[in-house]
């Protein structure tokens, strides 16, 4: 089994439709994050990566998001193996939510 799974946008619309217990973390580069992201997301970096582990609900859904979809897979698998339980990669990463005008 996977360490993650992956996301479409729809699902990640609908997922925060229903709840508000979401955690998003964005991996892309600081000036990326503050041209662009998903609303609710943290900039998760090297430098807050323990902080956020430290202080995060491993037991709440934890959505990554990178440039395209690629990168947040290794992101993702990480944060399980962290022990985060329910783990998504947002397949087409911030590039396609942008380009849905979401």
């Amino acid at each position: 089994m996977s360490a993650f799974q992956h996301l479409s946008i729809n699902q990640l619309i609908q997922m925060q439709a229903e709840s508000d217990e979401l955690q998003i973390v964005d991996i892309r580069d600081a000036a990326s994050y503050e041209a662009g992201h998903i609303d609710g997301s943290v900039n998760l970096t090297n430098e807050n990566l323990a902080h956020f582990i430290g202080d995060a609900d491993m037991d709440q859904p934890l959505i990554v998001v990178c440039y395209h979809g690629i990168s947040s897979q290794s992101a993702a698998t990480y944060l399980n193996e962290q022990g985060f339980d329910e783990v998504f990669s947002l397949d087409g990463g911030y590039t396609a939510w942008h380009q849905a005008n979401l």
